[in-house]
Formats: C-alpha cells, structure tokens, sequence
C-alpha cells in the first residue's frame, strides 16, 4: 500500500465532492463531519464522474449526476438501480492533522 498526502479536513468542504488526481488513479473525495470518504471517481454502471454528482450527507451516500445511482460512501456499494456493482473505496489516516489515502 501506498500512502499518498490529500491535504487537511480543512482543505474539503462539508458535502462537496472534490476530484483527486493520485498515482494516475481519478478519484472522488468527499467530507462529512470529521471523515473524508474517498472512492473511484466513475460510476459503476456507465463510468461517469461521481464527483459531478450530489451528496447526501445524512445517509453518506454520493449520487451519480447521470442515472441517479447512489453509492455508499463508507465502502462504495451501489444503493440504487441502476447501478448493481461497487465502486472502489480507499481508507483514509489522519496523520498529524494531514491526510493520507492508502492506495494498492
């Protein structure tokens, strides 16, 4: 695993999903509270960008602007149809204020 600095909890905005460009990988950020989820940033069922999509930061999902799918911010499961697989979800460490996404 590689650990790659995305910043501080101040550096991202509470419901907004934010794209991040790390070891060629897109991916999507997004803060609730005290967390930064952080998820590949295409859609399951089309490979459209999550990051374009809404939050919904009472149920910590994240919606696909296309199709409406919604998926799980904690471990990127898709919620809704149309989209019926996962999208891929990396940890998060807070290190001493700064944050560190574990990629493969």
């Amino acid at each position: 695993m590689t650990k790659i600095d995305i910043g501080t909890l101040s550096d991202y905005d509470q419901g907004i999903p934010r794209q991040l460009h790390v070891e060629g990988r897109i991916l999507v950020a997004v803060r609730i509270d005290e967390t930064v989820y952080v998820l590949d940033d295409r859609c399951s069922h089309e490979e459209y960008s999550l990051s374009e999509g809404e939050v919904d930061v009472e149920t910590a999902e994240i919606e696909c602007a296309r199709h409406g799918a919604m998926f799980r911010l904690s471990d990127g499961a898709a919620v809704t149809l149309p989209a019926t697989r996962p999208v891929a979800h990396y940890d998060v460490q807070n290190n001493n204020g700064r944050l560190e996404v574990l990629v493969p």
